[in-house]
């Protein structure tokens, strides 16, 4: 069992977030999760889950979020709670992921500038030399947005934007996510199942084979 930290914040795109943790957690990984206050308002408004102005009041709605269980892996952080386990080198976190990442995140966590417990985790990963994913989730990007994600990722930082590709042939908005996901899975050396795998330009990932043929129809 591996260790991560998952900091969600204020950009679209929670649906990453929770398929995530949702992944990480039916693989039996313990996770870390924080929200930041501007977090909160968009997972209220993208998810319809209530949970409070700074976040706090998700632990109450894990199992609403992730499914049954989820409490016995995850566990929630106040993002005003700067002496939590995440802030310190020596808890070990194998990795930070934070996703959806907002631009305003982001530049703080290149500057070094630690307001929460979000992005005080995120220092931590790069100052311990440890795995930082930023999965930022805006468009367009400006000068000053990129230019922050090369410093990121000229420090170590990997930057896996919120992008899912079209090769898979998805048929449904979770084979978005799950492609998505399961290349921060890869990223994370996290084996999994979840999505199909490039097999060639004349080949077709092998879930969407098996799909086909289930329906009857031949593969191109």
């Amino acid at each position: 069992m591996s260790r991560f930290f998952v900091g969600i914040t204020g950009a679209s795109g929670h649906r990453f977030a929770q398929t995530l943790v949702r992944a990480l957690v039916a693989l039996k990984h313990e996770v870390h999760v924080c929200l930041t206050p501007a977090g909160s308002l968009v997972m209220e408004h993208e998810l319809g889950l209530p949970c409070g102005e700074n976040g706090d009041g998700l632990a109450a709605l894990l199992e609403q979020w992730i499914g049954p269980g989820a409490s016995e892996l995850v566990i929630c952080y106040d993002p005003r709670d700067v002496g939590g386990e995440p802030a310190s080198g020596t808890a070990k976190i194998d990795a930070s992921i934070l996703v959806p990442c907002s631009m305003g995140t982001l530049a703080r966590v290149a500057a070094g500038f630690s307001s929460n417990l979000v992005e005080r985790a995120a220092d931590v990963a790069l100052k311990e030399g440890r795995t930082l994913m930023i999965m930022p989730r805006e468009t367009p990007l400006s000068r000053l947005h990129l230019q922050n994600m090369l410093s990121l990722a000229e420090m170590g930082a990997v930057i896996l934007p919120c992008m899912p590709g079209w090769y898979h042939k998805p048929e449904s908005l979770q084979d978005l996510l799950d492609h998505a996901v399961g290349k921060v899975l890869d990223r994370l050396d996290v084996e999994h199942s979840l999505g199909a795998r490039w097999a060639g330009l004349h080949s077709e990932p092998e879930e969407a084979g098996i799909r086909r043929a289930a329906e009857g129809e031949e593969a191109p």
